[in-house]
């Protein structure tokens, strides 16, 4: 029997898994950024089906609604670490994801009763629920995918990025001209999210020795390959919270992390601002121009994920070269066109347009790196890494727009812009310099699983999670 039989089906439940994880981040970021197409139909009753209540808010207030849901995002990103580990990936992701859908569905009352104040309340809940999910989602990638195919299988969930930005986008604005009207957003966004939920429900398992439905074939390739002791699903591994913070690769990525969200977040948030203000096109109003960048984006994941496939099949590269080969492409391409960006005028709008594009496509890259880079430092501690990065980089969004109307004092004054862009350029370079230096994809010391009782020798570092099966007795799956 050959090892490639020895995996099991072709599509097997590691398989299955990772599209669940698909399926989940892409539900995830529609409840997310509908937002923004919903906003618009509540203020504007001729862009949407005149039939539902219109309202009457001010620039300041709608932004405080779009911005809202980081508020709480930010906070429960270490809570949904810490929490996976205790109580399991199923069951965290599980409630989270149910929270999610049910704010989304209560959404229009909460706005029919508080106006916009309810609305930001209602989104910061669900951004409470929703960060607890991304930490839970890299366990479950650690628990799940065979290190040979961790790469590829973890590219794969992490393009429902892109594919939320996408069906947020398009369907959104399909709903809300619909019958339904701007409700029938949440309530699309929550009925999907409960899809969901069954679906996890049903076929989820934290780990593949719990699946029902994983065949003997698979379960053993699965497990051989994580190298792991006997009770390893059934422990607790102690946080080695100090070596973490001391660990120059895993402060490279959070550094690194951080830069590339700020240069997304101008590319992604300041940049249509800017050719609306400099280069005086409007290129909300135009649908294809806005979902463009996006489009890129999840054309690029593939793009990525095919060529690390070829790149590491063919040992030309290590992995940690992989990594950091994507990264500079990531953040320095996107370094050079935001500069030039900064120096068109009217004239050459196509030319912005098609800078803007290359930017955001490219960038995909970083994304999907830093994510999965994670796993690879410490497949025990992922959760808790992605804690971290998640929660530092989630900060970035917040405070990248205050500086941007600290510079920008005058939309059309495109010397101003070339300062924002400038310092998104730098970030970018200086995060990747960084990442270059320090970062790679090799699993730390800390990752043992007796990495704390041999610093500390009477530190009891396993807790019994549930009781293991007696001896002779079929493992529960």
């Amino acid at each position: 029997m050959t090892a490639e039989v020895n995996k099991g089906p072709v599509l097997g439940m590691r398989h299955v898994q990772t599209l669940l994880l698909f399926l989940n981040i892409t539900c995830l970021y529609i409840g997310r950024l509908n937002v923004g197409v919903s906003v618009v139909a509540m203020t504007n009753a001729d862009s949407t089906n005149p039939d539902f209540p219109e309202y009457d808010w001010s620039l300041t207030q709608k932004s405080y609604i779009i911005s809202s849901f980081f508020w709480g995002y930010i906070f429960t990103q270490f809570l949904g670490g810490y929490l996976c580990k205790q109580f399991g990936v199923k069951n965290i992701m599980l409630w989270g994801s149910l929270a999610s859908g049910v704010f989304s569905a209560l959404t229009p009352l909460f706005i029919s009763f508080g106006g916009w104040q309810a609305y930001c309340g209602v989104r910061v809940l669900m951004g409470l629920a929703q960060g607890l999910i991304f930490p839970c989602i890299h366990q479950h990638l650690a628990r799940w995918s065979p290190p040979a195919e961790r790469n590829r299988l973890g590219a794969l969930s992490h393009t429902g990025i892109e594919c939320g930005n996408v069906c947020a986008m398009f369907l959104s604005g399909m709903i809300a001209k619909s019958p339904i009207g701007w409700p029938g957003i949440s309530y699309v966004s929550a009925g999907v999210a409960f899809f969901w939920c069954a679906l996890w429900f049903l076929f989820a398992a934290n780990n593949a020795v719990e699946s029902r439905y994983i065949s003997e074939v698979e379960l053993l390739y699965i497990e051989s390959s994580l190298k792991h002791n006997e009770d390893y699903h059934r422990t607790i591994i102690p946080i080695p919270w100090r070596a973490i913070w001391t660990s120059a690769p895993f402060l490279a990525l959070l550094v690194a992390r951080c830069c590339e969200t700020w240069g997304l977040s101008t590319l992604q948030a300041e940049i249509p601002t800017y050719m609306n203000g400099v280069l005086d096109m409007d290129m909300k109003s135009n649908a294809f121009f806005s979902a463009l960048p996006f489009l890129a984006m999840w054309v690029m994941s593939y793009v990525y994920l095919i060529s690390a496939d070829v790149l590491l099949a063919g040992n030309r590269l290590s992995l940690t070269a992989l990594w950091k080969t994507i990264n500079s492409i990531a953040f320095w391409i996107p370094c050079a066109t935001l500069i030039g960006i900064g120096f068109l005028d009217q004239e050459q709008k196509n030319v912005a347009i098609a800078l803007m594009t290359i930017s955001v496509g490219v960038n995909s890259g970083a994304t999907i790196g830093s994510s999965l880079n994670t796993i690879d430092l410490s497949p025990n501690h992922a959760s808790i890494l992605m804690g971290i990065v998640n929660t530092a980089a989630n900060v970035v969004p917040i405070v990248t727009p205050l500086v941007v109307g600290f510079i920008v004092k005058d939309d059309t004054n495109r010397s101003e812009w070339q300062i924002v862009f400038i310092i998104a350029s730098v970030l970018f370079f200086f995060g990747n310099c960084v990442f270059l230096l320090f970062g790679t994809a090799i699993s730390q010391p800390w990752d043992a699983e007796d990495f704390l009782q041999s610093k500390v020798p009477h530190l009891t570092i396993i807790t019994t999670v549930h009781e293991a099966p007696k001896e002779g007795a079929p493992l529960d799956r």
